[in-house]
This record gives C-alpha cells, structure tokens and sequence, in this order.
C-alpha cells in the first residue's frame, strides 16, 4: 500500500466507522495513493483491470467517496464533465493547467498567484479561506499536433 502511515490512517477511518475494510478498498486506495496524475474513476477502474482486479465501477466510486471523506484524497472538477482524484498532500496551494484536447493536467505552484490574491481581498477587506486557479487550455505536445481548429497562439 502506498505510504504505511496512509494506509494505516485509511484503515482508521473505516473502523471509526463501523465499515468494512474489504480488501476490494485497500486495493483501491493503495491504486489512488501512488498514482502519479489526477485519476478518474473509470481510470481507476481501467488500471485495476489491467492489473488483474474486477471491480464494478459502483464499488470504485463508493471507496473514492471514502477517500475524500477520510481526507487522503481530493476530488478535482476540470470542467470536463467528471471528477478526477489526487491524493491529498502536505503541499502549499497547487495550480492546474488542463489541456481541453488531450485531458493533461499539469500542476504548478508560484508564489505570485498567492501574493496577487493575498493582496487583492486585503485591498478588499476580505479574508480568503481557501481559493482555487483552474487554467485550460491546449498543451505544447496538442498545438504541435495536427489539430487546426485547436492551435492556440503563445
């Protein structure tokens, strides 16, 4: 599983519970956990399948809901008409690039989008909570691929 602490921290949860920990859950945490992107449930469900795991879709979006109540994973809305997971990490504010072609989602920090906000509500008298940056667009491999209605101009 990824992380013991994570892992054991997921088991937690479900005994505080009262729920099951089946070993259909921990088979899709330890997945979300270590993965490297920002995963849909049927992501999910494709790579168990590739690695030998049966799982019905229902069951996996049931354990991703888990996941984000446990707070070990969070659920990401790309305006793509799904959601996608990422586990939760001890990062600062982290920003995604979405590319409307192929679906990559690049994250970014900088430091400057912090400060901009910081300093827009203080001018405001407002005090943010909590804030989120979505930009979509085309990538740099999708605007050198044939797609001319696409194509963006940098």
């Amino acid at each position: 599983m990824a992380d013991a602490d994570v892992g054991d921290r997921f088991r937690a949860f479900l005994r505080e519970r009262n729920l099951p920990i089946t070993s259909q859950r921990l088979v899709i945490a330890d997945l979300l956990l270590n993965a490297p992107g920002h995963l849909s449930a049927e992501d999910v469900t494709a790579q168990l399948g590739e690695k030998g795991h049966k799982f019905g879709l229902a069951t996996v979006y049931r354990t991703l809901d888990l996941l984000v109540a446990s707070g070990l994973v969070v659920e990401r809305d790309f305006g793509e008409g799904f959601r996608r997971y990422e586990p939760a990490r001890e990062v600062p504010h982290h920003y995604h690039l979405t590319c409307t072609v192929c679906g990559s989602v690049t994250e970014f920090f900088d430091e400057r989008v912090e400060d901009i906000i910081r300093i827009s509500a203080r001018a405001r008298g407002f005090v943010p909570a909590k804030h989120r940056l979505l930009v979509q667009g085309t990538c740099r491999t999708c605007r050198g691929a044939p797609h001319g209605s696409t194509r963006s101009v940098s």
